[in-house]
């Protein structure tokens, strides 16, 4: 259906890629696999008219096509859905699903009737119950996935890409997700699909194309291969994640968290955060394992002062009770935050590495040494591997792997004794993950204790002493590393 054919392309100091072939089968799932900075995102811009500047040429259908704009791949049948959501949030669903594709009447005004029709009739096909009035900025993120697949469903692509579409979905969202998917097979659309979550890809696709470093170097039947082959493949070596060794944990008690309480700012009767009370030790990695709603995301917040005026609680750090009434209060008592959204909250991307890393420690008082951020920048980009041509790389030309490097080395420059990672793997690569995982442990021998949030329960075993489970607010579990496995994660995650 769908043919790149010895594609390059260039931006200034990178070769994103280097004669990539790919062929993309209809009535199939083709999974693009590759690490982080492989090209992946970048060819799926030029086979959508986002990038018109390229070597080499696009086959659909057999045809020789050249797209200088997203409208001509639109036109041509060709759809895209983003890692990072293009929705306007202030605009109803209707609204952002016929956004340039607009009905009019026959006085030449927009039919919100019609639209509306034909919204309510793509919401009744993706089993969402939603009024098409609903503004965007008041849907869960997997809803608002399934949206970008509605506004594919509209103007009958035959070519639908995916760029890691379930990275912040849950289960159920999931399984929602591949069930359309199914459907839009039997319908003979070809489907072409990136994710990291090998577990995913067997699970669903048919066909696999390997991409590393801007060159594609493997493709075939996903029934033909295995998760190590194709980790080989996408690395150029053996990549394995074991479990954490056993490790003796500290008795010195570095953060003590009695009766946290956050009341839910819009239902009355109920709490985000139901009387929490935890510890942390020094040197320690205590993972915190809940599904999407559990109030994980909201007790990392209310530790870093976030929801200061409606929490109830105390909070003792290094044996002494504080009142953390902002992040700069939190920074102040030695406690970092990486936050789950790395390109909104974590970094400002049209700033360089430099730049962002240099954030968390300027001061109002004094004038900003430009040499001494330039020094500090490259000791990270050296001591975390951080892959780029220099420090004055802006962060939105890195990959997701060395933007979250960027972002922990922002938080290490407060030199913080408590660092609290929110998903911290998120859209990356297995190999990134790897050096992130190995850098966390290296630093808790050195001292550094963590609360590590993840959706992931292999990335928790790996890295955790102690795992504590949250369910609608609350602690359900407490379980030691030898004792903790999926089984008992996820029931006490349901609870």
């Amino acid at each position: 259906m769908l043919q790149a054919v010895n594609i390059s392309k260039s931006f200034p100091g990178v070769k994103a890629l280097k004669g990539v072939n790919l062929n993309f089968y209809p009535a199939k799932v083709n999974a693009i696999l590759g690490e982080n900075g492989a090209g992946k995102s970048t060819l799926l811009k030029i086979l959508t008219g986002v990038y018109p500047d390229y070597e080499g040429e696009i086959h659909l259908n057999g045809q020789v096509v050249k797209f200088n704009h997203i409208k001509d791949a639109q036109k041509a049948g060709i759809s895209i859905i983003h890692q990072e959501l293009n929705l306007i949030p202030t605009l109803t669903i209707a609204e952002n699903i016929f956004l340039g594709q607009e009905i009019e009447n026959q006085w030449g005004m927009l039919d919100y009737s019609g639209m509306k029709k034909v919204t309510n009739q793509l919401l009744q096909r993706l089993e969402l119950k939603l009024s098409p009035d609903t503004l965007v900025q008041n849907l869960k993120v997997g809803e608002q996935q399934l949206i970008e697949i509605a506004k594919a469903l509209l103007i009958d692509a035959q070519v639908i890409l995916m760029d890691e579409p379930t990275s912040a979905l849950t289960n159920a969202e999931i399984d929602n997700l591949h069930r359309i998917i199914a459907e839009l097979k039997k319908e003979g659309k070809t489907i072409v699909y990136i994710s990291h979550k090998m577990e995913e890809l067997f699970r669903i696709a048919e066909k696999y194309t390997v991409m590393r470093d801007g060159c594609s170097v493997a493709e075939g039947d996903m029934s033909d291969t295995t998760e190590q082959a194709l980790i080989r493949q996408m690395v150029g070596r053996e990549v394995t994640i074991e479990k954490k060794a056993k490790t003796q944990i500290s008795k010195e008690v570095i953060l003590n968290i009695q009766n946290f309480t956050l009341p839910h700012p819009k239902l009355k009767n109920r709490n985000l955060l139901d009387d929490i009370s935890l510890t942390l030790h020094h040197g320690e990695i205590l993972g915190i394992f809940g599904l999407m709603g559990a109030g994980r995301t909201e007790l990392l917040e209310s530790i870093f002062g976030l929801n200061s005026t409606a929490l109830k609680g105390s909070m003792v750090v290094h044996q002494k009770p504080v009142k953390i009434q902002s992040p700069k209060d939190a920074i102040a008592n030695g406690i970092a935050f990486v936050t789950e959204d790395r390109k909104t909250e974590g970094l400002v991307l049209g700033m360089n590495i430099a730049s962002n890393i240099s954030l968390t420690t300027l001061a109002s008082d004094k004038l900003l040494d430009a040499r001494q951020e330039q020094q500090n920048a490259q000791s990270y980009i050296d001591s975390l591997a951080i892959k780029t041509p220099s420090s004055q790389q802006l962060c939105l030309n890195l990959s997701g792997g060395n933007q979250q490097k960027v972002v922990l080395a922002k938080w290490l420059a407060t030199n913080p004794s408590i660092l609290m990672l929110d998903e911290p793997t998120r859209g990356i690569d297995i190999n990134a993950k790897n050096e992130i995982y190995e850098l966390i442990k290296k630093l808790s021998q050195e001292g550094k204790s963590f609360i590590v949030v993840s959706s992931e329960i292999p990335e928790l075993l790996a890295l955790a002493d102690r795992f504590l489970v949250m369910s609608g607010g609350r602690i359900t579990a407490e379980l030691s590393a030898e004792e903790a496995n999926e089984d008992k994660l996820l029931k006490a995650a349901i609870l």
